[in-house]
């Protein structure tokens, strides 16, 4: 039987969109909440069957309906909501007649044109922003470590806040922009280094400590508050 690409469940504590997955790499039915939407990722081994990942899923209902429960509410990139930049609260304003696209201005994000690329705008400014800050940091850091990067590029990612590919790219979650700068510092920190060490090893983490002093307080930040980044827009 073909898979569907997703569906709503029923589940104890209400209906819930499941999204199906198949993976060559899986070696076991497996199941996450995507945080940007709710939904029920469940991945599957090439072989297993949807009954299988129905049976994963109802036998956890229980937790799945309690980590959709506790999800922050979703941030619109609407008129008027509050959105940070760099940590710091700024309000989005609709200026019909203004020219420019999205630019940041006295605590506001003000977005000119129709309402209908309101959100767009706003996204672009803040990967324009992204892509900024964290090459920025990035080239302080890798000066501090002696390597170079071969590429920065800043993606809307689901499960990493950066990542450090074998041939030397580096990619960041241009959500991370939002984050307070010591987190955004501790993340370059931390990609910066599997450029000379490519797993998590002492001596990788004997570089990250000294390229930030960040690391403890900005892991329990993301741990706490980077659910609420992952649900805007």
């Amino acid at each position: 039987m073909e898979l569907p690409d997703s569906e709503i469940v029923a589940l104890p504590g209400g209906p819930a969109r499941v999204a199906w997955r198949r993976s060559a790499r899986a070696r076991r039915v497996s199941l996450r909440i995507d945080p940007r939407d709710g939904a029920v990722i469940v991945t599957l081994p090439m072989r297993a069957s949807r009954r299988a990942g129905l049976s994963l899923l109802t036998s956890h209902a229980d937790w799945v309906s309690a980590r959709i429960e506790a999800l922050p509410g979703a941030v619109k990139l609407a008129d008027g909501e509050i959105l940070p930049l760099h940590g710091v609260p700024h309000r989005i304003a609709h200026v019909p007649g203004g020219r420019g696209g999205a630019w940041v201005a006295e605590g506001e994000i003000r977005v000119s044109g129709e309402a209908e690329f309101r959100a767009r705008r706003v996204t672009d400014l803040l990967r324009r922003e992204a892509r900024r800050s964290l090459g920025e940091i990035v080239a302080v850091k890798a000066g501090q470590a002696g390597v170079r990067p071969a590429r920065i590029t800043v993606k809307d990612t689901r499960t990493r806040w950066g990542s450090c590919a074998a041939n030397g790219n580096l990619a960041f979650s241009w959500r991370l922009v939002m984050a307070p700068p010591y987190v955004q510092d501790y993340v370059a920190a931390h990609e910066v280094a599997h450029l000379r060490h490519m797993n998590h090893g002492a001596h990788f983490w004997a570089l990250v400590a000294e390229l930030t002093p960040h690391r403890d307080a900005a892991r329990v930040w993301l741990r706490d508050s980077g659910p609420l980044l992952l649900r805007v827009g």
